[in-house]
């Protein structure tokens, strides 16, 4: 039985955990392993958004640019394609990368062909929305959690690192997940400030950017079921699928009132739009208590949970997974171009600028 915490990463524990040492998890998890070269990752969301079929199109061909530019170099070790429709009906296409390296990621994001084109006068005419939302968490600052221990078949920012772990001690209990980040060990991670509107008006359109504050913290939650079939396709979309659906879309819908900034429930894609069997959950929260306090204690969340203790042991190919992380104020960028004015970050930060 292995820590999650990377031997590398443990220091001196001023906080405890919330189980004994000699605590036994029910089943088997693994965690993703990273060399001690590894200091700091950057995850990146790139999103078109669109309303009417007729957008389609240009939503595709300014998809395929954004992986036209992931070639080039210093681009993202690892990036998948995504599709969902928002609470407003609008369409969103993500493309979202994954960079071990934030100098190679800065070079890359400054560079002629990727600066030239998101800065250009012709987003603002292309008659579709753009977004980009950037974090870079420190190694210190991120987690993860696999179901199976395949490292050659972990996604998101999993996909970036070296190896996988044994068998984790820190799981199958409330609390489990800011246990397994290693900066738990000594920092509440409690947040600071408020969503800012830095530049731009949400309600007029045009480019908006956001400052954001300490602390924020993002999950990405996944499920795989692209090589599940027979019973265990058929439990996983008729038993586990709907609670989850119903949990996300309660989440994004009542963001304001728990803690949550934003919360997009998406289904893999191909370059085509194609859809994949593989969905997973882009939340960012307030803070990871506010994400704690929703998970512990809503019945949207525990009939999630429920049923995936009550089915997990009997998995064999489906294949579930997250990652959450916080991040300092310096380590994130969240950019708006003709987005409607309660996409992502814009909300929350929409609200604080109204209070004021």
């Amino acid at each position: 039985m292995e820590s999650s915490i990377d031997k590398h990463l443990v220091c001196p524990r001023r906080l405890s955990r919330r189980v004994a040492d000699d605590y036994q998890p029910p089943f088997p998890l693994f965690v993703a392993r990273a060399a001690e070269d590894l200091k700091q990752v950057v995850m990146a969301y790139f999103g078109i958004q669109y309303q009417g079929q007729d957008k389609k199109p240009a939503a595709l061909a300014a998809l395929r640019k954004i992986v036209d530019l992931f070639a080039g170099n210093d681009g993202p070790l690892s990036y998948d394609l995504t599709h969902h429709v928002d609470a407003y009906g609008y369409d969103n296409l993500i493309a979202v990368a994954y960079w071990r390296d934030p100098a190679a990621h800065c070079r890359w994001l400054r560079s002629t062909a990727v600066a030239g084109w998101w800065d250009s006068d012709e987003r603002l005419a292309d008659g579709i929305g753009y977004f980009r939302e950037i974090v870079s968490p420190r190694a210190e600052q991120y987690e993860t959690l696999f179901t199976h221990a395949q490292a050659e078949k972990y996604q998101g920012v999993g996909a970036i690192m070296d190896s996988a772990s044994g068998e984790i001690q820190e799981h199958g209990y409330w609390g489990s997940m800011r246990d397994r980040i290693p900066i738990s060990q000594t920092d509440w991670m409690s947040p600071s400030g408020d969503l800012e509107i830095l530049s731009g008006d949400p309600r007029r359109g045009g480019r908006v950017t956001v400052r954001g504050h300490d602390n924020i913290a993002l999950i990405r939650s996944g499920q795989d079921w692209r090589e599940a079939d027979g019973a265990e396709r058929e439990l996983y979309l008729s038993e586990m699928e709907p609670p989850l659906r119903q949990g996300m879309d309660f989440v994004r819908d009542n963001g304001p009132a728990i803690g949550c900034y934003s919360n997009r429930y998406v289904r893999n894609i191909d370059l085509d739009g194609n859809l994949m069997d593989e969905t997973y959950d882009i939340g960012y929260w307030r803070s990871l208590a506010h994400l704690e306090r929703w998970a512990e204690s809503h019945p949207s969340h525990l009939k999630i949970f429920v049923t995936f203790f009550r089915v997990i042991t009997g998995l064999q190919k489906l294949r579930l997974y997250h990652e959450v992380s916080v991040f300092d104020l310096s380590d994130q960028l969240y950019e708006y171009i003709n987005c409607h004015s309660n996409t992502g970050m814009l909300r929350d930060a929409s609200i604080q600028a109204m209070a004021a």
